[in-house]
């Protein structure tokens, strides 16, 4: 039972850079509730938490914790007062181990040697409760996969006791199995009494987990009140201020002529002997757990990572290609949409126009005496084209591609690639933390791409989204294509059931 009384309050907050994010939110943050707050990319949610959790200050307005004034300068502050957060955007050291990333303050140590025995169980203790009991704390992170990182993070934040604890979109990269060990710990926590604050895209977990609902909207907050009164479709036409209409209605599966088919393609340990094809103008899913090695197969396919065996084969004929690098991959008529749209996919100090024509140069340039010379009017006009077309929400296209949203930072990498028109598109987690009417536009992105003959590879966490997308899902298990399912033959349990497996021999090819 919630308490009544709020552990932390916030009066009249408002954030402004160069223009108002965030404007006269009164909110409260009550000890043993679960607080879902919603809002379309941009509207202000993580701004908001990142006052409240000492990330950045705010422009106007009080926050109170258990009565008293709290107005904390750093993150260090909120955390030493009990209030702590969950970044969307993962800050671990990725040349660290695992272990020393979770203790990285407060290392076990006698006589100034670190006790690595002792930091190990620390870390297997607080690894487990995150279900993460089959990694070694000796892992570097730079190993792991971003949805196993998402869980190191996760589990570093629930070691120490909170009064206030915020989750940045948790879920984003976790599959359900990962989320229903969240939603454990949450209901943990809940229990203990404190104030949980949980930022999600994905309404239908927060009807499952969360008491209360709060909307903001251009940085204003619209509605708030007990979850079980806001259904899906209201809530999402109170985040947009609009009706949203879905992105497409399934129809018959569409395959046409091969456009790519894998052959035994297999790395070390994380993929072993996968085949699959797909076809023009079909859209294929690839479905599993955390660590099954789906995008690990997408980076074999674009060359990002070597294969140690296997064959990949592009074109219309199909022929063999040999793809040992993303060069290779983009002269090859393929495309990827990277699952971590921060790290590698964007340059975020840069501009959108800058990041748009990266990779379409030769539209945006000229050459004079051995040089390419970037032309600016033509990198600025394609930007704008992208920016109308897609729905960016920005100042310009000169803004920096750090400074927007999530969805629409995802919006900017889709339009370089669809600049380039490739033949073949790779896409992993395209709908990552992005609000229902974004991931509604990128889902009929996708679509659209499907239907002027392109051939589609997309990898989701959110298998309702793939469900929703795909003519066609492939499972894959502990590195193995295990099995793949037309659309009028799956149902989410046997998809889920096909995932768990750890078949030694895998089902044949797509």
């Amino acid at each position: 039972m919630a308490d009544p009384t709020p552990s932390l309050s916030v009066r009249k907050l408002g954030k402004s850079y160069a223009a108002p994010v965030l404007a006269g939110v009164d909110l409260d943050f009550r000890a043993g509730e679960v607080l879902a707050l919603v809002g379309e990319n941009g509207a202000g949610k993580s701004t908001l938490a990142k006052i409240v959790t000492g990330l950045v200050p705010a422009s106007s307005g009080s926050m109170q914790l258990d009565g008293t004034a709290y107005h904390p300068a750093t993150r260090a502050e909120a955390e030493r007062a009990g209030v702590r957060i969950v970044l969307q955007e993962l800050s671990l050291i990725p040349t660290l181990t695992i272990a020393e990333n979770l203790f990285l303050e407060r290392l076990p140590h006698r006589w100034g040697a670190i006790r690595w025995s002792r930091l190990h169980e620390m870390a297997r203790q607080a690894m487990a409760r995150v279900g993460l009991d089959d990694v070694s704390p000796d892992a570097l992170v730079a190993e792991l996969g971003v949805g196993r990182q998402q869980m190191i993070e996760i589990a570093r934040n629930l070691i120490d006791p909170c009064r206030v604890l915020v989750f940045d979109e948790p879920t984003a990269m976790l599959t359900v199995r990962e989320v229903d060990r969240l939603f454990a710990q949450v209901r943990r926590l809940q229990a203990e009494g404190v104030a949980i604050v949980f930022v999600s895209h994905r309404l239908e977990e927060l009807a499952a987990i969360a008491d209360r609902v709060a909307v903001l909207r251009a940085g204003r907050l619209v509605a708030s009140g007990p979850m079980a009164d806001y259904p899906p479709d209201e809530l999402v036409r109170l985040m947009a201020g609009r009706d949203v209409a879905p992105a497409r209605t399934p129809g018959p599966t569409r395959a046409g002529t091969p456009m790519l088919r894998v052959k035994h393609l297999g790395r070390d340990r994380v993929v072993h002997d996968v085949s699959f094809e797909v076809g023009r103008g079909e859209i294929l899913g690839i479905a599993g757990l955390v660590g099954a090695g789906r995008t690990e197969l997408l980076r074999l396919i674009f060359g990002a990572d070597r294969a140690d065996a296997g064959e990949i084969e592009l074109g219309e004929p199909l022929r063999a290609r040999d793809v040992t690098s993303p060069k290779d991959a983009v002269a090859a008529g393929l495309a990827l949409v990277t699952e971590d749209r921060k790290g590698e996919g964007l340059l975020l100090a840069d501009s959108i126009a800058a990041n748009v024509s990266l990779g379409n140069l030769a539209r945006v340039s000229h050459r004079g005496f051995g040089l390419r010379t970037i032309d600016r009017p033509a990198e600025i006009a394609l930007a704008e084209k992208h920016v109308t077309a897609l729905g960016i929400r920005c100042s310009g296209a000169d803004q920096p591609a750090g400074e927007l949203s999530g969805g629409n930072q995802q919006k900017v990498v889709l339009a370089r690639w669809l600049e380039r028109d490739a033949d073949v598109y790779l896409l992993d987690e395209p709908s990552r933390g992005v609000d229902p009417a974004a991931r509604a536009d990128i889902h009929r992105l996708v679509d659209d791409l499907a239907r002027r003959g392109k051939a589609v590879v997309v990898v989701s966490s959110d298998l309702r989204e793939l469900m929703e997308l795909c003519d066609r899902i492939a499972v894959m298990s502990a590195g193995r294509l295990v099995e793949t399912f037309a659309r009028d033959t799956w149902t989410s349990d046997v998809i889920l059931a096909a995932a768990f497996r750890r078949d030694s021999e895998g089902k044949g090819a797509a």
